[in-house]
């Protein structure tokens, strides 16, 4: 049987390409938009996610990114945003990993070429949703429609929305899910070589397997299993009333594999989040927080159709939406209202084409542009739990493909029924690519610094109080964050950041005031009772101080460095066991918390408890070995204990070893034992004849015994 390609396929403006030229072309296209990202700076996000994310280092456990978030929190903690993504973390390991450390371009680079791969597969997804399947006695075949799939996958690799999630290192977890939801799509069409009838159950369990994969780089994996489903009835199935109650046993039963598929997955993920949602300020989401429902499904709605406009017109693009960026619609007269009942008007619109349309063809492709505009988009609708964000651009990564695809249909329709003007709809075509390609090399390179980042967001959200709060925070100008606080007065990190700016400025009431309103608006806001603690303190409000450091730890029970200064706080108040019993909870949670080990070692000393302080220093020392200032301590605890033979097994690096001599001769020099600080001075300075200080002290020493040699005699 001869395959045709769609009627209207050949009139699109595009040279006929093959297979391997259109996806080099289309890998080019991809490359060009974002290639300028590739020697940029961690920005934004990657601060948490990667720099700040202990799973990324060698050192740490393996299995730490199984039990931890995408930002490396424990998902059991309370301050998780529960977003599961191990196999995400573990390719910024593995980045990590090959280039010897943080080094970004390594990370932008895997990015880019991640999107390149996911353009040239949008390819065949396109040309199975367009082109259709041909069923013939022998099982199922593809039919062609090589211009449209390579137009919507030109449309696709440009699309200005895809900056944040290509030039935004934080963006490979969409990218990742994209990359298997398209491999979770097309073995499922694989499932059909067959025909309908004799479809392969393996290629289906196989395609739910790369659903679970597509879950663990980014929960929005899930949604393949919707698309593979409407692939099924709309395209497999074909909806023919006449055949269906043939097809509708084996239709019921791969309905049934993908349902129980995606029941289980779910479950699982809800069981590894700990079987609660995160928890999301109103700032984050305030239209989820409106008491009335119709402001909120209102909102809801606008939300979309600021999306649908950022689809169709990628020009106003912002790294973060919320903070008074787009504020509620509180009432009816407000214009903006018009926005939603327009976005549901094109839909409609769109879907009535898609039902009532004699052309099979059109059908099928209106009726899959809609299909992976929407679903893909229902995690972040709001429909069935909360979101922590008003609008997020990397969402729409997977839902610009409907897009796409119901452009590429509307430039083969109009160029196959209006002929006349074929060279103006090809002007059109190529320019809207050509400023498409140029957009997203112009945003991808404000994505290239946190400074161009963020200033490149005050035209786009002049009103965002986070937007000011991260130039503020760039720049290092405090008046820049007070107006972040200003402009939303419920902007808890900004409290909390200004709060501590006033504390190093010693403007303690104030900044005790700024961290008592933080704490108010968010309680369970840990870092901002750990800072306030630390401004009662300083204030001698010992027993307020002691409450916020609880309540700290109430809310963040793994929180060493709050551990550490309410050790600091009973050390004040002299009750010495409760600060050694603080420290060690912030040893144990931190083994490489060198404040706590030190002044747990200090602290033993001054008490007079110096074996007790000598064990501590020796344990210290096998976990921190370089540790300067627990040497000293150590040597100053042996030294008062006359111990003054050096055990080299505590200080098993040279340059430790050196530290610890230079270090020993000085506390000897001050105790007056001339002859062993001289014997230490001459060992340091043999290991390191450049050691800062020891031989000005070496000098200082032989003048002091010449002196005294010259008394004696």
């Amino acid at each position: 049987m001869v395959l045709s390609e769609p009627y209207w396929d050949h009139h699109i403006p595009l040279p006929k390409l093959g297979p391997l030229h259109s996806r080099l072309v289309t890998a080019f296209v991809a490359l060009i938009c974002f290639i300028n990202s590739y020697n940029g700076d961690f920005v934004f996000d990657d601060s948490e996610a990667i720099i700040n994310n202990k799973d990324l280092n060698p050192d740490t456990p393996l299995s730490n990114i199984w039990k931890n978030d995408f930002w490396g929190s424990n998902l059991s903690s309370n301050s998780s945003h529960k977003s599961y993504r191990p196999l995400t973390v573990l390719t910024f390991r593995i980045n990590y990993l090959l280039a010897g450390g943080l080094h970004p371009i390594g990370f932008h680079m895997l990015n880019v070429a991640l999107h390149c791969v996911i353009s040239v597969l949008m390819i065949d997804v396109f040309a199975i949703l367009i082109g259709g399947l041909v069923h013939d006695g022998r099982g199922v075949k593809l039919n062609l429609s090589p211009k449209a799939s390579f137009l919507a996958a030109l449309f696709f690799a440009a699309h200005p929305v895809h900056t944040e999630s290509v030039a935004g290192i934080v963006g490979r977890a969409d990218l990742l899910c994209a990359l298997f939801f398209q491999l979770s799509f097309l073995v499922y069409c694989k499932a059909f070589q067959g025909g309908d009838k004799k479809f392969s159950v393996l290629w289906i369990f196989s395609s739910i397997l790369l659903c679970a994969v597509a879950m663990l780089c980014k929960e929005q994996g899930i949604t393949v299993l919707g698309v593979n489903a409407a692939f099924d009835i709309l395209m497999v199935c074909n909806l023919d009333i006449y055949e269906l109650a043939h097809r509708l046993s084996g239709l019921l039963m791969r309905l049934v594999l993908l349902f129980l598929g995606g029941s289980f997955l779910l479950y699982a993920r809800w069981r590894i989040m700990g079987t609660g949602p995160p928890s999301f300020t109103e700032v984050d989401n305030p239209a989820s927080f409106a008491e009335n429902v119709i402001l909120r499904i209102v909102n809801y709605n606008y939300y979309y159709s600021l999306n649908a406009w950022l689809l169709l017109c990628p020009w106003w693009l912002c790294f973060d939406w919320s903070m008074g960026c787009v504020p509620l619609i509180k009432s009816a007269t407000d214009w903006r209202i018009v926005w939603p009942l327009l976005l549901w008007c094109c839909l409609m619109g769109l879907v009535y084409q898609a039902l009532c349309s004699q052309d099979s063809n059109k059908r099928r492709t209106l009726t899959f542009g809609l299909v992976l505009l929407v679903i893909p988009f229902l995690p972040a609708s709001n429909l069935f739990f909360r979101v922590g964000f008003v609008i997020a651009e990397r969402v729409l990564y997977l839902s610009s493909a409907g897009y796409c695809l119901i452009l590429a249909y509307t430039v083969g329709y109009c160029s196959c029924h209006w002929k006349k003007h074929k060279r103006l709809l090809k002007a059109a075509t190529l320019t809207l690519l050509c400023v498409n390609v140029a957009r997203s090399a112009q945003r991808s390179q404000h994505w290239r610094s946190e400074q161009s980042l963020f200033t490149s967001a005050l035209s786009v959200c002049p009103l965002n109080a986070k937007v000011h709060y991260n130039v503020g925070k760039n720049l290092a100008d405090r008046g820049n964050q007070s107006a972040a606080v200003k402009l939303h007065p419920k902007y808890v990190h900004a409290m909390n950041n200004l709060g501590n700016i006033l504390k190093e400025r010693n403007e303690l009431e104030e900044a005790e005031e700024l961290l008592s309103s933080a704490v108010h608006i968010q309680p369970d806001f840990a870092a901002a009772w750990m800072n306030l603690g630390i401004v009662q303190n300083s204030l001698k409000k010992f027993d307020k101080a002691e409450q916020s450091y609880l309540n700290a730890i109430k809310f963040r029970k793994k929180y060493p460095d709050c551990y550490y200064n309410l050790g600091r706080l009973y050390a004040d108040l002299n009750r010495s066991i409760d600060a050694l019993n603080a420290w060690r909870n912030a040893t144990m949670l931190k083994p490489d918390h060198s404040l706590a080990w030190n002044n747990m070692v200090i602290l033993l000393d001054n008490t007079g408890n110096l074996a007790q302080a000598e064990l501590i220093g020796k344990e210290a020392l096998k976990i921190l070995p370089k540790d300067h200032t627990i040497m000293f301590s150590l040597a100053n605890v042996l030294g008062k204990q006359k111990k003054y033979k050096v055990n080299t097994n505590f200080f098993p690096c040279s340059a430790a070893f050196c530290l610890f001599c230079a270090l020993a001769a000085v506390l000897y020099h001050r105790w007056g034992k001339l002859d062993l600080a001289k014997r230490h001075y001459e060992l340091s300075l043999r290991l390191d004849p450049n050691a800062p200080g020891t031989k000005e002290n070496y000098n200082m020493l032989k003048r002091k015994l010449e002196q005294r040699q010259r008394t004696v005699g």
